[in-house]
C-alpha cells in the first residue's frame, strides 16, 4: 500500500468523542435547519448508500453555491464536518452573524487558507476528523465556482486520503448555481437542488496503479482521477484553471479604468 506521512509537524488525533453539547447542538441544528430547508427547497439526494456507514470518508464535492454547505449535509445521514473559509464567520451584519451561528452549528469548521501556520492548522483540522472515523466534506476546487464551470483541483484530498487511508466518495452538486444565481444569500425555490453521489474512489489502489511517480506527480494523478470522477456527475464544462485565479482575474476586469 502507498500513502503518504502527514506533513511535517502535523500530527493524526484518533478516537476521540465530540463533546455532548457539541452533539447535540449539531442533532438540533440538522433537525430544525433540515425541516426548514426540504420545506422551501426540497433538494433531492442520488447515492447516500454509497457513503460508508462507518470509519472515515472523504466527501469531495463541486461547489457552485454558498447553499452547497448547508444542503448536501441535509441530505445525508451521517454527521459531515467541512473546512470552511474563515471569511465567511466574519461578517458583521445580523444575518451573517446568524448564518455562522447554523454553520458552526452544521460541524463547518472555520480555517484560514492564508498559508504557513494557518494552512498546517487546517491540515490537522481534516486529519483529525478523519482519524476520528468521520466524515470530511472537502471542495477541492478551493473557491465556490465565479461562473458554475468546474475548475482545476487542488492536492489536499489525495493528500488526505493517502494519509489516512480514507476512501473519496465523489459528489456533484446540481443546479445550485442556477438555483442561486442573481442571490446573494438565499437560492431560488427553482430549479430544483440535486445532490449526486458517485461510487467510493479506492486511493491507496490509484496509488498502487500509479506506483513510480514522485509525490507531487502522484497528489496530480489522483486528484486529476477525482475531478474526473465529479465532473462526470455533475457535467460541468471544464477549465483548467484554479477558481481562485479565474475571480482574481474578473475582479481586475471590473475595477480596470475605462
Amino acid at each position: 500500500m502507498v500513502a503518504l506521512a502527514p506533513p511535517r509537524h502535523i500530527t493524526v488525533q484518533r478516537c476521540h468523542s465530540a463533546p455532548p453539547g457539541e452533539l447535540v447542538f449539531y442533532a438540533f441544528a440538522k433537525v430544525v435547519v433540515g425541516i426548514l430547508v426540504r420545506l422551501i427547497w426540497n433538494p433531492t439526494i442520488t447515492g447516500e448508500e454509497r457513503i460508508p456507514r462507518k470509519g472515515p470518508v472523504i466527501l469531495a464535492s463541486n461547489h457552485v453555491s454558498y447553499a452547497d454547505t448547508v444542503v448536501m449535509p441535509m441530505q445525508v445521514s451521517r454527521a459531515v464536518h467541512f473546512l470552511g473559509k474563515s471569511d465567511i464567520f466574519k461578517g458583521g451584519s445580523p444575518l451573517n452573524q446568524v448564518f455562522a451561528l447554523v454553520l458552526r452549528g452544521l460541524h463547518v469548521m472555520p480555517v484560514d487558507r492564508s498559508g504557513g501556520a494557518a494552512s498546517r492548522s487546517a491540515i490537522e483540522a481534516g486529519l483529525t476528523v478523519l482519524g476520528e472515523g468521520k466524515v470530511l466534506g472537502i471542495y477541492p476546487e478551493g473557491s465556490r465556482s465565479p461562473d458554475g464551470r468546474l475548475h482545476r483541483f487542488k492536492t489536499g484530498t489525495a493528500r488526505f486520503a493517502l494519509a489516512t487511508g480514507a476512501p473519496v466518495v465523489p459528489v456533484a452538486m446540481v443546479d445550485t448555481f442556477e438555483a442561486h444565481r442573481g442571490r446573494k444569500m438565499f437560492p431560488h425555490r427553482r430549479p430544483q437542488m440535486k445532490v449526486v453521489m458517485g461510487e467510493p474512489i479506492d486511493v491507496a489502489a490509484l496509488a498502487e496503479a500509479f506506483d513510480g511517480l514522485e509525490e507531487g506527480r502522484l497528489l496530480r494523478a489522483v486528484t486529476e482521477v477525482i475531478r474526473e470522477r465529479v465532473q462526470e456527475l455533475s457535467g460541468q464544462e471544464y477549465v483548467d484553471e484554479y477558481a481562485s485565479d479565474v475571480k482574481r482575474r474578473l475582479r481586475a476586469e471590473v475595477d480596470r479604468p475605462t
